[in-house]
């Protein structure tokens, strides 16, 4: 008998947590002498440290390294990190030796630590405990984790104990014996499960019957981390192997005695979906039917199993899956291929690859087929798989499959392990007999299989540009460029008497190029000082080299004085306004001769990770997060996006004479991750039905979701045909209640030189998993949208314009490098990067938006009006008896308002939106625009019109240019009467008005001021027959001020 040698466990490691404190700034005094002893304690995961105390120093040197144990490196990110900072009450002297005062601390999550050696050291401003604690100054840390191997590994609980069920309690023992809620995560989502609901991650759960269920227990979508921490089980997404079953095998029921030992788990989803739901789509509404609508929804997806479904914000569409790995022992052949036969599909796989050193008789495909299948039509349908050598088209053989016997996999069942069949013939008689074997698997599933994105799809089958796709931006930082000082340049000496040399500094990125103003000279003729910063867009991987230009501007001829270049790798990076060393650089390659001496150039470079660096629109951005890491604050809830279709596209391209074609396929972008769905081929009505997350760390963002055709998988490799735009949305997820499903049909409208036209419909499923009112989603609101830099040192408008298109160029090129490309039409379309350009319909749309902002005042005056003219007499009486009230009650006055706001708010409550809004058209001013305008605001910079349309839109530009002339002068005259009041410029004037106000003032002296309230409001609103119907002497007086208008040339 053999004994078989087991195979050592692989290695465990163990992650640990480095918290180095560095030092401290400008701390309060807390020990009653005018300064402090502080220390540092730091907690993490229930461990605390804490390092010495630094006697009486304000601006302490700690330099100590505190260690931790993460107990679960998986869910480290929801760890929280307390740090505070205490005086030490043993060097304090008389009342503050009592206690050790507290200093200041920090609380900083998991999100926020870097791996060991990417770690910088971070200064974090002292925050508060309370709302009366007076704290100031700021603290160092540098923060880093590592994994460590263990040499052995810890004693891990018994397998049977961790599986064995629970043993039933005793009715007396049942409260005391009561676990802690477990929570499931699963794709980034947080599920709270009942206690004895607890599925180990090597038994996947059993079926799921909601018939026999009680209510479900409530969800929890985002889990702060309690201490103690709950219990965690992960759901793998790898799915386990799954037998082939039997012909025509019924699923039997668990048992009793199996659904005792393995309790069926009762996970909630999340609020609004429905499992089993199908999407079925109205009427389609008239074309000029610009609006957002809901579609209806029935039980879509209904199985034996019926389990929670991973994408269950969309349609599940049933895929037949074949994955054919390789084969061996196959006849005589040169270039093997399989070919792959249903009753609906035919194709045939891309030639084997031979591996070196191996006989040509066992090669590899290792591809997988996705076909498009119908269950019904399926039933009684068979799969041919033969294989066949191309060269001759001689067949090596072949396999069959009856589709009724194909299992069906769901995930997070494992994937389906590739079997050996042995190839048959159809003639055995045949020169070249049939031999050998192939591996392949079979199933049936979904758009959810792992394998569906890398696939060969039956409904996109130009693989190398209709898959779908995942995309990250690249990571982009400003480079700030601080030229201080020039020393020793060599100047022409031929200048005219009197006349400065004009040496400018110009820097060069990449395609980027800013220039510095004139240098000042000093009192030595070749140094030159400027102290100007030039700001540009570095992007990872920083692989570039800044070059800087000193040049000699004087002449008419521009002459280079010397050059830096500088690897952007090398240059120091900061997240903070913390001051960077300046250093002295050699000039090289001037023109000026001298020798290899050309002088030297003060810089100060650093990288800032403390600014966003925006690629969109301020007012539709999806990202307001730093680029350091290190800065980012825990997600506050998940978006989840679910891309139905589309419904009655246009044809973009003739695919026949007479006969239109659309391959369309959409973008969704939000934050720093860009997804794109595969591309449904000659379809005026694509069904994509794919699903996908994002993580939110600010809700007041914009998802954008587009629709393309896809043109370059026609393209030649050597051509570049851009891909058309079909239309765009944008969903702004504040808009969102919380946990929500939102399934709904928007237009997809693009505007053209020959106006709006309506290009069809995208039909999405949208949810914003979080937290209702929980206190980090409402601490949101109270804190700045873009992060502390950008408060601490802004960036001019025009400069963060530029900017901005910099990054929007940088992050097209990016993504047009990826397989499938992200070409850059796309890229600039989602990002609006023309969002900036001259436009008469905008201008239009930004007054009338005003206008409507306004229209409340505008609507309170007319009010007020009907009421001093008795239009309502009922009502005009009421508002005397609240006035007298407000009046007499003066401290009334102030809670009226609130209350009467609150009213307003409930009362608008039943107006609320019901749908998240897309593009509005009337908003947009496009219903109804000139066809001149739209052909001005789609001409480029500089015009290519011809000159006598430019001279005719210049014209009327002025003509506009001078209504607004002419209103910005009202507005200076009626501030400048104002000013004349007191002035003296209208003596008489200027009498009568501070007679007026001394007169005014010895009344109110006398005469108590509820008296002089109540006059002056009886007066205000006393009735039409008492009134003039000329204008008031105020307001005669006040028109007959002087101004300075009439001193304009």
């Amino acid at each position: 008998m053999t004994t078989t040698t087991p195979t050592p466990p692989p290695p465990s490691t163990v992650r640990k947590l480095l918290v180095e404190v560095v030092d401290a700034r400008d701390l309060l005094p807390k020990d009653g002498q005018g300064s402090s002893s502080p220390y540092v304690i730091v907690e993490f995961d229930n461990q605390k440290n804490r390092t010495a105390t630094k006697y009486r120093d304000l601006n302490p040197a700690w330099n100590e390294t505190l260690e931790f144990l993460v107990s679960d490196p998986e869910n480290m990110e929801y760890e929280e990190l307390d740090v505070e900072v205490f005086n030490d009450k043993k060097f304090s002297a008389g009342a503050g030796a009592r206690k050790n005062h507290f200093l200041g601390r920090v609380k900083l999550y998991g999100t926020q630590f870097m791996r060991r050696g990417e770690e910088g050291l971070v200064y974090y401003q002292l925050e508060k405990k309370s709302v009366f604690t007076w704290i100031r100054g700021e603290i160092g840390l540098r923060i880093c984790y590592y994994d460590e191997l263990v040499g052995e590994q810890p004693p891990a609980p018994p397998q049977d104990e961790a599986e064995a069920p629970p043993p039933h309690p005793k009715p007396s023992d049942t409260a005391a014996m009561k676990p802690p809620p477990v929570m499931v995560v699963e794709e980034g989502r947080v599920f709270e499960m009942p206690p004895g609901a607890v599925a180990m991650e090597c038994c996947p759960p059993p079926p799921l019957r909601r018939r026999d269920r009680s209510p479900s227990p409530p969800l929890v979508v985002i889990e702060e981390s309690p201490r103690p921490p709950p219990q965690v089980v992960h759901f793998r997404h790898e799915p386990q192997p799954e037998a082939m079953p039997a012909p025509h095998a019924a699923a039997a029921p668990p048992t009793a005695e199996a659904a005792m030992q393995h309790p069926p788990p009762e996970v909630m989803k999340m609020q609004g979906a429905r499992v089993g739901e199908r999407v079925r789509v109205l009427r389609r509404p008239p074309s000029g039917d610009f609006a957002p609508r809901v579609i209806s929804s029935h039980q879509r997806f209904a199985s034996e199993t019926e389990r929670t479904h991973p994408y269950d914000l969309v349609e599940p569409m049933q895929y037949l899956f074949i994955r054919i790995v390789k084969a061996r022992g196959l006849a005589h052949n040169k270039s093997p291929y399989a070919k792959v036969r249903t009753s609906t599909h035919y194709v045939r796989s891309k030639p084997a690859i031979h591996r070196p050193g191996e006989p040509t008789d066992a090669p590899d495909w290792h591809q997988v087929f996705a076909l498009g299948h119908n269950k019904p039509e399926s039933a009684s349908s068979t799969l041919e798989i033969s294989v066949w050598d191309s060269p001759s088209e001689t067949f090596l053989g072949g396999v069959c499959f009856d589709l009724s016997d194909v299992p069906v996999r769901d995930p997070p069942d494992s994937p389906l392990a590739p079997l050996w069949y042995r190839l048959e013939g159809s003639d055995p008689a045949e020169k070249s007999p049939v031999s050998g074997d192939i591996q392949l698997s079979v199933w049936i599933g979904t758009q959810a299989d792992d394998a569906f994105p890398e696939a060969w799809s039956s409904d996109a089958p130009y693989v190398a540009h209709t898959r779908s796709k995942v995309y990250q931006s690249p990571k982009l930082w400003y480079l700030r460029v601080t030229v201080i000082e020039a020393q020793d340049l060599h100047i022409a000496p031929n200048l005219p008497p009197l006349t400065a040399p004009e040496v400018r500094v110009k820097a060069q990125l990449g395609f980027q190029s800013v220039r510095t103003r004139r240098g000042s000279m000093s009192n030595h003729a070749s140094s030159f000082h400027w102290n100007e910063d030039l700001i540009l867009v570095a992007g990872e991987p920083l692989e570039d080299s800044l070059i800087l230009l000193v040049e000699d501007r004087s002449n008419k001829e521009t002459q280079l004085l010397g050059h830096i270049m500088i690897p952007v790798s090398s240059i120091e990076q900061r997240i903070d306004e913390r001051h960077v060393a300046a250093k002295w650089f050699a000039l090289e390659g001037g023109a000026g001769g001298g020798g290899a001496y050309f002088g030297r150039l003060c810089l100060r470079l650093c990288l800032e990770g403390g600014y966003h660096v925006l690629d969109e629109a301020a007012h539709v951005c999806s990202d307001f997060r730093p680029t350091a890491k290190q800065l980012w604050k825990p997600a506050v809830g998940i978006l989840e996006l679910g891309i139905l279709g589309a419904r009655g596209l246009l044809p973009m391209k003739s695919k026949a004479p007479g006969k239109g074609s659309t391959d369309a396929y959409c973008v969704a972008k939000y934050g720093k991750k860009w997804v794109r769905t595969r591309t449904i081929t000659d379809s005026f009505d694509p069904r994509w039905n794919e699903q996908y997350t994002w993580q939110v760390y600010d809700p007041c963002t914009v998802l954008t979701a587009g629709v393309f055709d896809n043109w370059r998988m026609f393209a030649d490799p050597s051509e570049d045909k851009p891909d058309c735009r079909i239309g765009k949305i944008r969903i702004r997820v504040s808009t969102l209640e919380s946990n929500k499903v939102y399934t709904n049909s928007y237009p997809l409208l693009v505007l053209t030189t020959a106006g709006l036209k309506k290009m069809g419909e995208i039909e999405l499923a949208i949810r914003f998993a979080c937290p209702s009112l929980l206190p980090d989603t409402c601490m949101v609101y109270g804190q700045p949208l873009l992060p502390r830099m950008h408060y601490l040192r802004p960036l001019g408008v025009a400069q963060q314009e530029a900017l901005r298109g910099a990054a929007t160029k940088m992050v097209a090129a990016w993504l047009a490098r990826s397989e499938p490309p992200l070409g850059q039409e796309v890229v600039r379309y989602m990002l609006d990067a023309d969002s900036h350009t001259w436009s008469m319909r905008k201008s239009k749309a930004n007054w009338f938006r005003i206008v409507a902002v306004l229209a409340w005042a505008v609507g309170l005056a007319k009010w007020l009006d009907d009421i001093r003219r008795w239009r309502n007499p009922v009502t005009t009486v009421l508002v005397h008896v609240l006035y007298l009230v407000l009046v007499w009650y003066p401290d009334l006055i102030v809670p009226t308002g609130f209350l009467y706001v609150f009213l307003i708010g409930v009362w608008y409550y039943r107006f609320r939106p019901r749908i998240p809004a897309g593009m509005d058209t009337r908003l947009s001013q496009a219903e109804s625009v000139d066809p001149d305008e739209l052909d001005e605001e789609f001409d480029t910079i500089p015009s290519s019109k011809p000159p006598d349309v430019i001279r005719a839109r210049y014209d009327r530009l002025r003509l506009l240019a001078a209504r607004v002339q002419t209103v910005l002068g009202d507005f200076a005259t009626q501030g400048e009467r104002v000013q004349a009041l007191v002035s003296w410029r209208d003596p008489r004037a200027t009498k009568l008005f501070i007679g007026v106000c001394l007169a005014i003032t010895l009344t109110l002296y006398a005469v108590p001021p509820k008296m002089v309230a109540v006059a002056l409001g009886f007066y205000y609103l006393r009735h039409p027959m008492f009134r003039d119907p000329m204008p008031p002497a105020s307001l005669n007086f006040f028109r007959r001020l002087p101004s300075l208008s009439d001193r304009l040339m």
